[in-house]
């Protein structure tokens, strides 16, 4: 499978994926700039996290008007696969590929830390490998992650089962306490109605080694070649 890794001024985590899919992975990865026109014939693109154009006006705001994005949304608007984890939800929010926004986080600070995810389907293809009843310690790193949507956006939503992840406590209990960035309903990720676009703000390429003590990320990664190559 070939992976395409969009690149904007101030990503981050770019390589973190890049490495998860190359060397654990075994896949095909190709770096995509920012100001490219051209995809270059991957199968899934990726939108890592990071501080796109530094944040400015809102995260994801200006990248989602950078060159490989026009590509990107015709891309998925095909049935393409895209992910975007962290940053890479912001752009997708913002590009009105997945349903919703991320609002600054209601404690008004940055959050750095491990928190703990629980999957609330496995009718998707970034969690159809993942068991339901484990719950996911998986890193956070965000200024702007408190996910919000109007109320008849959120019934459809529940209603298609689009939600793919909720913030959760050590024992898999969705809790006001847990609910580390005041999302709404502990919301921690979605895909689109076609379920070929998915957005997250824990990022799974930070706990898919085991050098980091931590590979709970991984499935997530699993379930795409699980799914793409049966």
């Amino acid at each position: 499978m070939k992976f395409g890794v969009v690149i904007f001024p101030g990503s981050n985590c770019d390589e973190d994926v890049i490495y998860v899919l190359e060397h654990i992975m075994g896949q095909e990865v190709v770096r995509l700039w920012h100001k490219d026109h051209d995809l270059k014939g991957v199968d899934f693109v990726v939108l890592p996290g990071g501080f796109s154009f530094g944040d400015y006006l809102r995260s994801g705001a200006i990248a989602r008007f950078s060159p490989v994005m026009q590509e990107v949304i015709q891309f998925a608007n095909k049935g393409g696969y895209v992910l975007g984890i962290c940053n890479g939800f912001q752009i997708l929010a913002e590009a009105g590929l997945v349903p919703g926004a991320l609002l600054h986080n209601s404690t008004r600070k940055f959050i750095c830390k491990n928190i703990y995810l629980k999957t609330e389907t496995t009718n998707s293809l970034i969690t159809s490998a993942l068991d339901p009843d484990k719950i996911l310690k998986i890193p956070i790193a965000h200024g702007e992650g408190n996910y919000f949507a109007e109320a008849d956006v959120l019934k459809k939503l529940e209603d298609n089962d689009q939600i793919l992840f909720r913030y959760c406590d050590e024992a898999g209990n969705i809790t006001q306490d847990s609910n580390i960035n005041g999302s709404l309903v502990n919301i921690a990720g979605v895909c689109n109605e076609k379920r070929n676009v998915f957005g997250m703000m824990p990022h799974p390429e930070r706990a898919a080694d085991s050098i980091l003590g931590n590979q709970d990320g991984l499935g997530i990664f699993e379930s795409i070649l699980k799914t793409v190559n049966a």
